[in-house]
């Protein structure tokens, strides 16, 4: 890569106790995750604003630039500069964004939390995208990816109330992790730390915590990104947006058990893991 962002850095506290009361009357500090608003201002113009955990921030603002298809390189990015006090990000660009309140001015309301809204048209893109047909998927890589997010040391684990998600090599090498108050923030975070660090999703897993909603599956395709995984479910919408670019989806990912629903082909199934023991860290 020729060209990396200005980058600002800008650690924040994503944990705070609070005191709270138990049915036994009892009063103990309780650990809760953070949440704060970010408004991205791009080039000087206000255009959204996200409410987030604050783990990445500068990841997060480029991640969703990038998704939502507003830039098409890192190169077109000069600097992101993230000001906690002002609660607000300031992305300033080489060349500008053309058209970008046309672009812009659609806004779908979503299922997401922490984000709530997509701008239109990312629908429009998804005949473009050609996932690898060759990828595969090992049934033991998937207990391994399930079982390291299981022990993986983070937010939730202490203070709960935050969604998850990690990039997998196809040998189920943990790349990425985040954490964040709403899924389609932390995806859109190792979104822009992939294309940062110009790594490419044909033979990457993604793991989610949450539900695999149409906007999950358009961003994963968007990422270039084979496989799916959560250990929640998937939605209608998220199932026939899968179908449709071929990507493969695997929903209630727990133990051992999990549910193939699209791109079956990709599974490899190894029937002998059924026969051992499970072992619990």
């Amino acid at each position: 890569m020729s060209h990396r962002p200005e980058f600002s850095s800008s650690p924040v506290k994503l944990t705070y106790e609070v005191d709270s009361i138990d049915e036994t009357a009892h009063v103990s500090p309780v650990s809760i995750p953070a949440e704060r608003p970010l408004t991205v201002h791009v080039d000087g113009r206000e255009l959204i604003t996200l409410m987030t955990l604050g783990a990445a921030p500068e990841a997060l603002t480029l991640g969703y630039l990038r998704n939502q298809r507003l830039v098409k390189s890192v190169e077109d990015i000069a600097s992101i500069h993230v000001d906690w006090p002002g609660h607000r990000v300031d992305v300033t660009t080489q060349a500008g964004i053309g058209d970008i309140e046309e672009r812009t001015a659609h806004r779908v309301v979503t299922t997401g939390c922490g984000q709530g809204t997509m701008f239109g048209g990312l629908m429009d893109e998804i005949d473009t995208i050609a996932l690898p047909p060759d990828a595969r998927l090992k049934q033991s890589t998937l207990y391994k990816i399930v079982n390291t997010i299981r022990t993986q040391d983070s937010v939730y684990a202490k203070a709960g109330s935050v969604h998850g998600c990690g990039l997998f090599s196809a040998e189920g090498e943990l790349q990425y992790f985040i954490e964040d108050v709403g899924r389609h923030n932390a995806v859109d975070s190792i979104a822009g730390m992939m294309w940062l660090d110009d790594v490419q999703g044909g033979d990457k897993v993604f793991y989610t915590t949450g539900r695999l909603t149409s906007e999950m599956v358009i961003k994963g395709a968007q990422m270039g990104i084979p496989f799916l995984i959560s250990r929640s479910g998937t939605t209608q919408m998220g199932h026939a947006v899968a179908e449709k670019v071929n990507m493969t989806l695997l929903a209630r990912c727990t133990g051992r058990h999990f549910l193939l629903v699209t791109g079956k082909e990709r599974m490899i199934y190894e029937p002998h893991l059924l026969d051992t023991p499970l072992r619990v860290a």
